[in-house]
């Protein structure tokens, strides 16, 4: 099984896309049921459900006819500002107005992305398609049906599973955000035990379940002086936070952002960028920072659960994804997508926003899927003993 071991070549050691426009907040749909089953059961076309690219279907047509007959679509974790999603979205419902998209908990970690899965197997609430953190990803493809889109051998051979089962789509890079008018200045981990910050300070989510606190945890460990085979610092850390008082383990959402529940949050550069935009029309002024000496990066992945109630929609989903037009959403979005460099060479990336990104600052850290495994269970075992639910 091949895992991110590798960057993609090029264009993210060279350049992360921080668009200067991000994108607004908001996200609409329904909650996926993450405890009991709530959809009607549901009979797929084996044909669909068996395909493993597009010559499965025959052409493009083909797939689009068996996806529109089907007329449905169900995504989860897809918050509308989290990498410009609502664009993305927005953009497939335009190109195919008869396929419904039903948007699940677009909250959900990326292992309640899963849990709905196993919940609603079998019935039409399941998520027909998944948004992954590698950890979660390398650590359920039981779960994936295997399928190789168009621009396989556009996607570098060190960011996809051989068999096809996930496959990278993009990432940023772990940042710290805060309110500046609120807190000051953060030039250090140490800042954050002062009392200023109390219960406010929080990772999007626990680690050894979200990818974006799994990197955020990473980002601490890099700044207390560990490494990928030592996270021990970055949890020392967060028991000192912690018994210092100022660690929170709410959720993080645009709403605890605006009412200023958590003001200060480990989180991607892309959301960062969505949260300093929509908070600037509050009159907020928040700020993020990369630092040098931590420059965790990780590609999240996707992935087509092997019970979708509507496998050739899902197919279809993950085509349009890998497309242009949604790879240059997802850039205008402050992400850097995985064809970045493809796109690059054959004259397809939009050059307007390209030209708006920033450089990464220091040698990326980058954990394989063996690494995250390793710290993933070390954290299962460790997490709650030592911080709590």
């Amino acid at each position: 099984m091949n895992s991110l071991q590798k960057l993609a070549a090029g264009s993210l050691a060279a350049v992360l896309a921080l668009s200067m426009a991000a994108c607004g907040s908001g996200s609409g749909g329904t909650a996926a049921s993450g405890d009991s089953a709530s959809g009607k059961a549901v009979k797929v076309n084996e044909k669909s459900a068996a395909a493993t690219s597009l010559a499965d279907f025959g052409t493009m047509a083909d797939l689009e006819k068996a996806a529109k007959e089907e007329g449905a679509l169900n995504v989860i974790a897809l918050p509308h500002d989290w990498s410009n999603y609502g664009e993305v979205i927005d953009g497939f419902k335009k190109k195919y107005p008869e396929i419904k998209i039903t948007e699940l908990n677009p909250n959900a970690s990326s292992k309640e992305e899963v849990d709905a899965a196993k919940t609603n197997k079998g019935t039409d609430a399941a998520p027909d398609v998944f948004d992954l953190g590698l950890s979660v990803a390398d650590s359920s493809t039981d779960y994936f049906a295997p399928y190789k889109v168009q621009a396989w051998d556009s996607i570098p051979e060190s960011a996809k599973n051989a068999d096809g089962l996930y496959y990278a789509d993009y990432t940023g890079i772990m940042a710290i955000g805060w309110n500046k008018g609120k807190y000051g200045d953060i030039s250090s981990l140490d800042d954050l035990l002062d009392p200023k910050f109390a219960g406010t300070v929080a990772l999007n989510g626990k680690p050894a379940e979200a990818g974006s606190a799994f990197n955020g945890f990473l980002m601490v460990n890099a700044l207390s002086g560990g490494d990928l085979d030592n996270t021990q610092p970055s949890l020392d850390f967060f028991k000192k936070l912690k018994d210092a008082g100022n660690l929170t383990q709410i959720d993080v959402t645009n709403a605890t952002i605006d009412s200023g529940q958590t003001g200060v949050v480990f989180d991607w550069s892309y959301n960062q960028a969505s949260y300093q935009s929509s908070l600037k029309e509050q009159g907020v002024n928040w700020q993020y920072k990369t630092f040098p000496k931590a420059q965790v990066v990780s590609y999240y992945n996707q992935a087509i659960n092997k019970d979708a109630p509507h496998p050739a929609a899902a197919r279809l989903w993950e085509e349009y994804l890998y497309s242009a037009d949604a790879q240059n959403l997802w850039l205008k979005g402050g992400a850097t997508p995985v064809l970045l460099d493809a796109m690059q060479q054959d004259g397809t990336v939009d050059k307007d926003t390209l030209a708006k990104s920033v450089k990464l600052e220091g040698d990326p850290i980058n954990a394989t899927s063996e690494q995250a495994a390793k710290i993933t269970e070390w954290l299962q075992n460790n997490w709650d003993s030592t911080i709590g639910n």
